[in-house]
């Protein structure tokens, strides 16, 4: 996908991570050639420790299409995945992750990590799962916006 596609799914992971201010993370996974949208995931921590918006996605794409062929997938989401949300990407064969915010600003942030790139996991990932593709800082500020306000309201 090019530029402007990776844009506009990342503007709509902004759109649902809107509707969780208190964790912005939200995430959509599209299609790599058709650019269709395939599923949306929302942090709802509150509900489950683990339900990250990068699981919440991956589990209804399993839902909707449990026939799917991950290796056409491009997850987009708000901020760098965590090691959790990083392993699950790659168990499924996810093969390019695009997001906003860095794990750094959430560090500046002092927000809620795990401080270990979604990088490091995938180099210490066995190389079964493939290369993942990595591509950071698509609609940082607007991204980090979203954190930014989550940190006012956590009194940051």
């Amino acid at each position: 996908m090019d530029a402007a596609a990776h844009e506009r799914h990342m503007r709509r992971a902004v759109e649902v991570a809107a509707r969780n201010p208190d964790a912005p993370f939200g995430t959509v996974i599209a299609d790599r050639q058709t650019g269709e949208v395939l599923a949306e995931g929302l942090n709802d921590a509150e509900k489950n420790p683990i339900l990250h918006g990068e699981l919440d996605a991956i589990m209804r794409l399993v839902e909707a299409r449990p026939d799917a062929n991950w290796s056409q997938f491009v997850l987009y989401t708000t901020a760098e995945p965590c090691p959790m949300c990083s392993g699950a990407i790659l168990w499924c064969g996810i093969p390019h992750v695009v997001f906003g915010a860095s794990i750094a600003t959430l560090e500046r942030l002092d927000l809620p990590r795990i401080s270990l790139s979604c990088g490091e996991i995938a180099r210490r990932a066995s190389s079964s799962f493939g290369h993942l593709e990595i591509t950071g800082g698509v609609l940082e500020r607007e991204c980090d916006a979203l954190f930014e306000e989550m940190a006012r309201r956590r009194g940051g």
